[in-house]
């Protein structure tokens, strides 16, 4: 895989975990006009780019081939 090729899947995988957050906010932003208790604690949001592969090290990793 060239590093444009990488460039590109880190990307769609960012773009990915963006519609994830944006759904994520929308729940909680629901359930908040409900009265309801948020679906989503900040946990939930730092765990996204870890599911996606996209932190730091993974990044770096996955352009250094490790």
């Amino acid at each position: 895989m060239t590093n444009e090729q990488k460039a590109a899947y880190i990307v769609a995988m960012a773009a990915c975990a963006n519609a994830e957050i944006a759904g994520m906010q929308a729940e909680n932003q629901q359930r908040q006009v409900l009265g309801h208790s948020l679906a989503y604690v900040e946990s939930d949001f730092q765990a996204v780019p870890i599911r996606y592969g996209i932190h730091h090290n993974a990044v770096i990793a996955f352009f250094m081939n490790y």
